[in-house]
């Protein structure tokens, strides 16, 4: 639907000064002449905004928002999972699956302490395995002591069957490392290749590849290596293990993120006044065309009145919404997120007759299917509520999982035991009692080789209208649901710039390089600035 600024609806409003830049800006002020609707806030209450999706980044844009005493109101989206319950508010890949919390994760640390919660495990240990054994075991690397990075995370870790040979083909990688700096730059040099190409390029082994490198892709960036970007590679790669060597240390949420975070997370809001509605199919919005702004999200049936909006949903439930609106569609930024992808995951919660030793809490499997990433994890030792279980419980997460997704789910328990058991002892003589199969399809972002260039900004060409989420370019430098998290923040910062009301809110930025890596990356930016005055630079490709 599209709305005229000269309709009934709208009232033309005084000239004003409005104040629109503050904390840390300087103070821009901006006259302006404009027609705003019958319900402007500015005479009848506080501002209204809507945020769409209930992950990470949603409820992180609505959090600092609803505190600035925006009247929020948070839309949760259809999700992409086949289960469905009373809590379907809650993101499912975000709220129900098992992410690991790395400890560069300090702005979701800071928001559990302020919300009082203690959420999560001790410091654990994880291993890689592979279909014919355990290939590596990884210590708590706050527990050894500290190396220049990168050389505590290629030193520490136990390679079974590695050789120091094919160890050592790995370093050459920290050229890559030095040069990718998260710039627009970096990012369009390194996305054009494949990770795989990369790590051919710097001449890794073979079996470092196979055994143990393209496993940890897999499981990070949700397929295989030569369908993945080189540059999220790095960026996930620095962020996660390479930036400092305690970064892969890894803590887990003690119950599900959904019961443990999001719901007193949730609560929180609502004391201060957040609304939060199910599912709704956004159909539409109306455009108020004197200011270029969006006035109202249309959900069907119902209209909400609007000051500004978040996006906060994947990729796919983006390009739902894109297809049922002409407005989103005018907009070639809207038109490119067509281009990009999303990829199925499935969780499966077993439960055992009797006890298996698990050595590690979390842990990644290879060699199962040529596309499939696996993770499985000892429930008894993450999850509060099974410490006491009388037989184990573990949970498998399936990523890149389109063979497995129409599959009945004893056909997919069968095939997620018959994996358990060909690296935990015990499994094949236990019994499944009991079993859930939790089925997410194209809910994992992929960034695919050429995908940058098609992901949005976090500011769009409607003035009112943000964006956030994972799949979201920003250059805070951190990843997966820390990096969603903090584009909530982004986002809500943007309407608060926007509407000039409210605090901005505090962003804790990742830990600064080590020295030795800043110096080398500080030849490097001089050699490319260098190089690029060279005539002819740019001729190939």
């Amino acid at each position: 639907m599209w709305a005229c600024g000269s309709s009934s609806t709208f009232l033309a409003s005084a000239l004003g000064i409005r104040r629109i830049r503050t904390q840390g800006r300087s103070a821009v002020y901006t006259l302006e002449a404009s027609i705003t609707d019958c319900h402007d806030s500015e005479s009848s209450g506080p501002r209204k905004v809507v945020v769409v999706g209930t992950g990470w980044a949603g409820l992180g844009a609505a959090h600092h928002l609803c505190k600035q005493g925006f009247e929020v109101t948070v839309i949760g989206g259809h999700g992409g999972s086949s289960v469905s319950s009373e809590d379907s508010i809650f993101d499912r890949f975000d709220a129900s699956l098992i992410h690991a919390f790395r400890q560069p994760s300090r702005n979701i640390f800071t928001l559990c302490n302020e919300l009082e919660i203690q959420p999560f495990t001790n410091l654990m240990t994880s291993a890689v395995y592979s279909s014919e054994s355990l290939e590596v075991k990884f210590p708590i690397f706050q527990n050894v002591p500290r190396l220049p990075s990168p050389l505590g995370t290629f030193v520490y870790p136990e390679f079974l069957n590695l050789s120091f040979f094919d160890r050592l083909t790995l370093l050459p990688l920290i050229s890559a490392v030095i040069d990718f700096d998260n710039t627009d730059r970096a990012w369009r040099k390194y996305d054009s290749l494949t990770a795989r190409e990369l790590f051919r390029q710097v001449g890794c082994s073979e079996k470092l590849y196979r055994a143990v490198i393209n496993p940890m892709i897999q499981v990070g960036l949700f397929a295989l290596g030569e369908q993945c970007s080189a540059a999220a590679l790095l960026g996930m790669m620095y962020y996660f293990m390479l930036a400092h060597q305690q970064d892969f240390d890894v803590v887990w949420c003690s119950g599900s993120i959904g019961e443990k975070i999001f719901r007193p997370w949730m609560a929180f809001m609502e004391e201060k006044g957040c609304q939060f509605l199910k599912s709704r199919r956004i159909t539409d919005f109306s455009l108020n065309e004197e200011t270029g702004k969006i006035s109202e999200l249309i959900c069907g049936d119902e209209t909400f009145l609007v000051d500004a909006i978040v996006f906060a949903v994947g990729v796919t439930e983006l390009q739902h919404v894109i297809a049922a609106s002409t407005l989103l569609q005018s907009r070639k930024e809207f038109l490119d997120v067509y281009n990009l992808r999303a990829v199925d995951v499935i969780a499966v919660r077993l439960w055992f007759d009797r006890k298996v030793k698990i050595l590690r809490a979390g842990n990644i499997y290879s060699g199962v299917d040529d596309s499939a990433g696996w993770a499985f994890f000892d429930l008894n030792s993450l999850h509060e509520e099974y410490k006491d279980e009388a037989g184990s419980v573990i949970e498998a997460n399936i990523y890149h999982a389109n063979q497995f997704l129409h599959l009945q789910d004893e056909q997919v328990v069968a095939k997620v035991r018959s994996v358990l058991s060909s690296c935990i002892e015990g499994v094949e003589g236990a019994a499944v009692v009991k079993h859930l199969v939790l089925r997410c399809p194209e809910t994992a972002t992929l960034f695919f080789p050429g995908s940058y260039k098609f992901m949005m900004r976090g500011s769009t060409s409607f003035p009112n209208l943000f964006m956030a989420g994972d799949c979201i370019v920003n250059r805070h430098g951190s990843w997966s649901q820390e990096k969603a998290y903090v584009t909530g923040l982004e986002a809500a910062n943007n309407v608060v710039d926007h509407l000039g009301e409210g605090e901005f809110a505090k962003i804790i930025a990742v830990e600064e390089d080590e020295p030795h890596i800043e110096a080398l990356r500080s030849l490097n930016r001089n050699v490319n600035d260098i190089r690029s005055q060279v005539p002819l630079f740019d001729y190939l490709i």
